[in-house]
């Protein structure tokens, strides 16, 4: 057999040349991520600073001034954590205030996730005479805000004896929210209506269909309502202000709101209740960030 052999001008590369071009990009690629991680820990220094002060004026004593002219951004002399324990149930019962927040939020999120997904599945998957124009006239009343209906709808739990507990702040998320119908609806309609079809074919009536199919593959847009509807519900505060007046049911938010309008606010206190109504905000968001982030990007927006 005969062998071509290379031209003599041709020169012959090293055996080596491919495993230094392999190992310059691995060094090229390990760089640029120690660079990029450097700047968000920076940009995550940054961010959180002011967290780091809350929690450094948490640790100080009651004499002790929180604001200086120069900020102090870590604790260095103060160690005072009974500030927590007296914040939580001594001094100001911020964890009954956060027991009665989680019900509220609870009950909101069960209502909302309830009558939301059945409204949306009606105007995504059922065919019936005037669902367009309900749907627009769901569409407009996301337009009015809630300060225009606030004092009927006080006169009105007033009347029904609903004053002073936590009815007011629960009930209307069973009747469904024009925002998330909307998103719950748009979502559903990018879920194939073959699937349907094929659950009729096996015998499966429409509450079947949403129960089992429609709802379960609706998760990214149910845990987006989910989550938005908790950040609604936590930082509430017009709402148990108006309806509330029993200092044993009040609210993290309105139990702050109290602490900052004192005479001589206790600023330790104060910034560690603060630190303490964050916790359960954090824990949602690392439990869910997935999910989150997640159907955010896949809820259908198209008509």
């Amino acid at each position: 057999m005969r062998t071509i052999e290379a031209p003599a001008h041709v020169e012959q590369l090293p055996e080596a040349a491919p495993e230094r071009s392999t190992a310059r990009y691995r060094v090229r690629r390990i760089a640029y991520k120690v660079v990029m991680y450097a700047i968000l820990l920076g940009l995550s220094a940054v961010i959180l600073l002011p967290v780091s002060w809350m929690f450094t004026a948490a640790l100080k004593p009651d004499l002790e001034p929180v604001f200086s002219p120069t900020p102090e951004w870590f604790p260095s002399k103060f160690w005072d954590w009974d500030n927590f324990r007296r914040a939580l149930v001594d001094t100001y019962p911020f964890f009954r205030y956060t027991v009665n927040t989680m019900i509220i939020v609870i009950s909101n999120i069960i209502g909302v996730l309830l009558s939301c997904s059945l409204v949306g599945f009606a105007f995504a998957r059922l065919r019936f005479r005037g669902s367009k124009i309900l749907f627009y006239i769901l569409i407009v009343t996301m337009l009015i805000p809630w300060q225009a209906f606030m004092v009927p709808q006080f006169l009105l739990f007033v009347k029904i004896g609903w004053y002073g507990t936590y009815l007011p702040l629960i009930v209307p998320s069973f009747t469904g929210i024009a925002f998330f119908i909307f998103l719950i609806r748009q979502y559903m309609r990018t879920i194939p209506k073959d699937l349907d079809d094929a659950a009729r074919v096996d015998g499966l009536n429409t509450w079947q269909i949403f129960w089992r199919i429609i709802l379960p593959l609706s998760t990214p847009v149910l845990t987006v309502c989910a989550v938005f509807t908790f950040l609604a519900s936590w930082n509430n505060l017009l709402g148990p202000l108006i309806y509330l007046d029993d200092d044993s049911k009040f609210t993290v938010a309105l139990g702050l709101a109290n602490l900052v309008t004192l005479a001589d606010t206790p600023w330790n206190l104060t910034m560690a209740a603060n630190l303490i109504t964050i916790i359960p905000t954090v824990i949602v968001y690392f439990f869910v960030q997935k999910k989150l982030i997640g159907g955010i990007a896949s809820v259908g927006l198209k008509g």
